[in-house]
C-alpha cells in the first residue's frame, strides 16, 4: 500500500524492516528526519524483542528457557496477540512457531538452525493452535508456556507496532503522520490520507480516502509462499489443520480504528474463505476483497466507509 495526504504531497522515506516494504510519512517536512530514526529505533527493538528468526530475540532466550519474565515490550506484544486470538474466535492465534516450523518457514523453535524450504512437513503430535494459545499465559509480565508450544507473533506483532509508532510520533512531533509496516498501516493526527491498495502488480487496485486516526491491513496469500516437497505454500495458517488456508482469497484489506483491529479482521478473513463474509459484515469494518480468480468484492461501505463522519 502506498499513501499521500489529502490535498498536498507529504514528505515520506520509504525503507526495510522486519524483511518487508515500510514507508513513514509525515505532514511536516521538517520533522522526517528526526522521526524516521525514532521509527527505525523503535521497530529495532520490537524486532529484539520478538523475532522468531533471531536465536537472540528475547522471545526466543524465553522459550529456550521454557518461559520466564518477560520485558514490557515484549510482555505487551503478547497480550496484544492473545487478545486478538480471543476476538477472533481461534482463527488468528500465536502458538504457530512450530507449525510453521514444520513447513520449512522459518527458523526452528528457540533460534536453532533454519529449516530448509525443501523439507518435508514433520509430523508431531501436538495440541491444535487453535487452543493451545489458551495455555499460554502473560502474568506481571512472567510468559508461560504449554510443552511443544511455541509463539510466532507475526500476526499482531507488526499491526500494534504501526498502531504504537503512529501514535507516539504523532504526540512527538505534532504532526499528522502514516506508518506503514509491509501491510499493517496506521495513522496519527488529524489529516486524512490517499492510500493506494494492490497487492502484487497485476493484481486489482483501488485507491481510497483513509480518515486521520485510521488504520488499514492488508493479509495476502500471495507474497510469501515457498515449497516444501511437492507442495506451494504459504504462510497464513488454518489453526484449526496447521496447514495453509484453503485459497479462497488472494488478498483482504480492512479499514477499522486501530490496524491491531484491521490485521485481526483481514487475516482471520483469509483463514476463514468464505465464511469470512457474514463475520466481516457484523463487525461492521469496511473491507475489499480479492478472490483467488482475481474478482473483487467491497462490503460495509468500502470505499465510502473509510471517512466515518467526525
Amino acid at each position: 500500500m502506498n499513501a499521500r495526504r489529502v490535498r498536498d504531497v507529504p514528505a515520506s522515506s520509504d525503507f526495510e524492516a522486519f524483511t518487508c516494504a515500510c514507508r513513514l510519512a509525515v505532514a511536516d517536512p521538517e520533522v522526517l528526519e528526526p522521526a524516521l530514526a525514532d521509527l527505525k529505533a523503535f521497530l529495532a527493538r520490537v524486532d529484539e524483542a520478538c523475532s522468531r528468526f533471531r536465536p537472540d530475540s528475547e522471545l526466543s532466550r524465553l522459550e529456550r528457557d521454557g518461559g520466564g519474565q518477560a520485558g514490557p515490550l515484549l510482555a505487551g506484544l503478547v497480550r496484544t496477540a492473545l487478545e486478538v486470538a480471543e476476538r477472533s474466535g481461534g482463527d488468528v492465534t500465536p502458538t504457530l512457531g512450530n507449525e510453521l516450523a514444520d513447513l520449512g518457514y522459518g527458523p526452528s523453535p528457540g533460534g536453532r538452525s533454519p529449516s530448509p524450504a525443501s523439507a518435508q512437513p514433520l509430523v508431531a503430535e501436538r495440541i491444535l493452535p487453535s487452543e493451545s494459545w489458551r495455555g499460554v499465559r502473560i502474568d506481571d509480565g512472567v510468559l508461560t508456556l504449554p510443552p511443544e508450544v511455541s509463539l510466532d507473533l507475526g500476526a499482531t506483532a507488526k499491526a500494534a507496532a504501526a498502531d504504537l509508532a503512529a501514535r507516539e510520533l504523532h504526540e512527538r512531533f505534532g504532526t499528522s503522520v502514516l506508518v506503514s509496516l509491509g501491510g499493517d498501516l496506521a495513522t496519527g493526527g488529524p489529516d486524512a490520507w490517499e492510500v493506494f491498495v494492490q497487492d502484487l502488480p497485476d493484481d486489482p487496485s483501488t485507491q481510497v480516502r483513509l480518515s486521520g486516526g485510521w488504520a488499514m491491513a492488508t493479509s495476502s496469500t500471495q507474497k510469501r509462499r515457498w515449497r516444501s516437497g511437492s507442495l506451494e505454500l504459504h504462510h497464513i495458517l488454518d489453526p484449526r489443520t496447521s496447514l495453509p488456508a484453503p485459497p479462497v482469497w488472494r488478498s483482504v484489506s480492512v479499514a477499522a480504528p486501530d490496524c491491531v483491529s484491521a490485521n485481526m479482521a483481514s487475516t482471520a478473513a483469509i483463514v476463514r474463505g468464505e465464511r469470512a463474509l457474514p463475520w466481516l459484515r457484523g463487525l461492521g469494518y469496511p473491507a475489499w476483497l480479492v478472490r483467488d480468480d482475481g474478482r473483487v468484492l467491497e462490503i460495509n461501505g468500502w470505499p465510502a466507509g473509510l471517512t466515518p463522519a467526525g
